[in-house]
């Protein structure tokens, strides 16, 4: 009992450092002080539940908590929680703070769902089943967010097009201004591409533990990482190089079918995703 309590701690815990990640991604690409104090405040929770349970491990086993693997990742991710807070705090690096948390949050999982923690095979295969679930509902998530982004991006082009015609009526008025459907489109990528990168992040590890060998061929994780690197083009022409409007509204159109192409012919062609067919 107190071994499932543990688990579920870390489970939020985890929770929690993934909504952290996606709010200090929201900060460094839109310069949100809410979202940076949001995701600073709840890191810091993580940190204080971290260093409480680093503390009852040290008490019940006598001994600094470095000696095997299992204990060198937790403490590995507790140095990485800390230091991120200091650099958040003191040097205010924003890209270096969020990818610093994307390496802990990896480190967390791998910490809190690794199998030599359970007590026995049943537990191991409960840790295993909590991994995939959270890693397919994050990875459904971040697809009803491009989904929702698309969208905005189709109302956009059609509201360029009546723009464009000079088309005024009350299909015009129905839709809202170009900038909220652009704007809209953007913070839904936003929100989707973290939450794949750490869904991405939880099936690796999931299919690195539980399958016989991994195989990084495998047609659907090719493409959720060409996937991934599609939506990073996106925010990257959008906050890199400063395009906005009609073109990268096509774009993320373009984007939303290679989701589409991924989620249902990726899943069909792939070895062992099959609770997607």
């Amino acid at each position: 009992m107190f071994e499932l309590s543990m688990t579920r701690l870390h489970e939020v815990m985890l929770i929690l450092y993934a909504v952290s990640v996606l709010l200090y991604f929201m900060d460094y690409l839109q310069k949100d002080q809410k979202a940076n104090r949001l995701a600073f405040w709840l890191l810091t929770i993580v940190w204080v539940l971290q260093t409480i349970f680093l503390f009852l491990y040290m008490m019940r086993t006598g001994r600094f908590p470095v000696l095997t693997l299992f204990e060198g990742i937790y403490f590995y991710a507790w140095v990485l929680v800390t230091l991120s807070l200091a650099i958040n705090r003191v040097m205010r690096v924003d890209f270096t703070v969020f990818f610093v948390n994307v390496i802990g949050f990896t480190f967390m999982a791998i910490h809190t769902f690794a199998p030599v923690q359970a007590s026995t095979n049943a537990a191991a295969e409960r840790l295993m089943s909590e991994l995939l679930l959270i890693h397919i509902t994050m990875a459904i998530v971040s697809y009803a967010a491009f989904s929702v982004s698309v969208v905005f991006s189709i109302l956009y082009l059609l509201q360029y097009r009546l723009l464009k015609k000079k088309k005024w009526g009350q299909k015009l008025q129905r839709i809202t201004d170009l900038s909220k459907l652009e704007k809209g489109s953007v913070i839904l990528n936003i929100i989707g591409f973290p939450l794949l990168l750490l869904s991405l992040i939880l099936g690796v590890q999931w299919a690195v533990i539980s399958l016989p060998y991994m195989i990084w061929y495998d047609v659907k994780i090719i493409g959720s990482f060409l996937l991934l690197g599609i939506y990073g083009v996106f925010l990257y022409r959008r906050f890199g190089r400063g395009e906005s409007g009609r073109t990268l509204a096509i774009f993320n159109t373009m984007a939303f079918l290679c989701l589409i192409i991924n989620f249902l012919l990726g899943s069909r062609l792939s070895s062992f995703h099959f609770w997607y067919s």
